[in-house]
């Protein structure tokens, strides 16, 4: 696939329904005609119960975009539970799932392996949420630090004891640092925003971060662990000392957050910031015209860019066993990733909107579902 620039974060507008409806399905489970100027949720009137699991990151987003489909679809259910981006992953491979969420696309062999419930083609990655992963800690009147990636690194490797290191303190003139004991903390699950952070540190600080990136944590590293997003904030709320990563949905107004070094410039955690990292990405090579993984460049030094970010993807089949099934997913999808379901999920998550560039990538995508039956 040649490798293109994405754009920039489009402007968010509620659009008329009638441009993103879909194809009626004529079954009892997947029916209904669209006319006049409609929601994007509302579309072709489809019923039904759609399973997804994957990502806890999406949480917030995830419960808006199921009350918002259901508003609009009195018979269309969606059930997600966030068990983690591997769990996800795993449940859209062995035929658990119908949609996983994901923070991570497949890796090639998950690719491959999703053929044999998938279809010939497998499953894609459609990208529906972007979010900075902040840095989030829990010291006592300090709410803001600025770090670099070495400091980071060095921070979740328990090479540094205190917050009042001098790595840290240098980059931090003026800050009154506690002669307080760092506690990291990191996901005990297979996670899509671990696979997201390692992979940052591992580009950005390879000199520290010898590992390469993963969903799950590296087993030589010590510190306290904790299951899904909400595990480790709470672990971290709850521990004088304690950092993590984590979506910054979940973090806001909770606990501080540093300011990551890009360039000669710190830069502050915003959804607009990590939409400016995005934008730096390249399509993954080797992948269908129709799978929209995209390759972050986490070493970008472009001005105002949160390179501490993930995508969240929500992964589908290509191809499902009944039209009833097909059908659902696409009204669901088409939802998600249209100007009203990426405001929904700025509303509920601060999430940055896709722009119109990934938005015309994601519809393609999803037009190109299909049946056996």
């Amino acid at each position: 696939m040649k490798a293109t620039r994405f754009g920039r974060n489009a402007a968010i507008a509620v659009i008329a329904a009638g441009a993103l409806a879909l194809t009626a399905c004529g079954s009892d489970n997947a029916t209904g005609t669209t006319g006049g100027t409609q929601s994007a949720a509302a579309g072709t009137k489809v019923s039904g119960t759609l399973t997804g699991i994957g990502a806890s990151s999406t949480g917030a987003a995830m419960d808006a975009w199921k009350a918002g489909f259901a508003s609009a679809n009195q018979g269309a259910t969606v059930q997600y539970s966030p068990d983690g981006s591997g769990a996800g992953r795993k449940a859209i491979i062995d035929g658990s799932a119908q949609f996983a969420g994901s923070d991570a696309y497949l890796k090639d062999d998950e690719l491959e392996a999703s053929k044999a419930k998938c279809g010939p083609e497998g499953a894609i990655n459609i990208p529906v949420y972007i979010s900075p992963i902040a840095v989030a800690f829990n010291i006592p009147d300090v709410k803001e630090l600025k770090l670099d990636a070495a400091t980071v690194a060095k921070i979740f490797r328990g090479e540094i004891a205190n917050w009042n290191d001098p790595a840290i303190a240098a980059l931090n003139a003026g800050v009154t640092l506690p002669d307080l004991k760092v506690t990291p903390v990191n996901r005990s699950d297979d996670s899509g925003t671990t696979t997201n952070f390692t992979d940052y540190l591992a580009a950005a600080a390879p000199e520290v971060w010898t590992d390469k990136a993963a969903g799950v944590w590296p087993a030589s590293l010590k510190g306290e662990n904790a299951k899904g997003t909400s595990g480790v904030v709470k672990t971290v709320t709850d521990t004088p000392g304690a950092v993590t990563y984590a979506d910054d949905s979940a973090v806001s107004g909770k606990l501080g957050t540093a300011s990551i070094k890009v360039g000669e410039e710190f830069v502050k955690i915003s959804a607009d910031a990590a939409a400016k990292a995005v934008e730096a990405g390249k399509p993954v090579d080797g992948r269908a015209s129709n799978d929209v993984a995209i390759k972050l460049d986490r070493k970008t030094t472009a001005s105002g860019a949160y390179p501490v970010v993930l995508v969240s993807y929500h992964v589908v089949c290509t191809t499902y066993e009944t039209k009833e099934v097909a059908d659902l997913v696409k009204a669901f999808e088409t939802y998600v990733v249209s100007d009203e379901g990426q405001k929904t999920a700025a509303d509920a998550a601060k999430s940055a909107p896709l722009s119109k560039t990934l938005q015309d990538k994601a519809k393609t995508a999803i037009e190109s579902i299909k049946a056996k039956a």
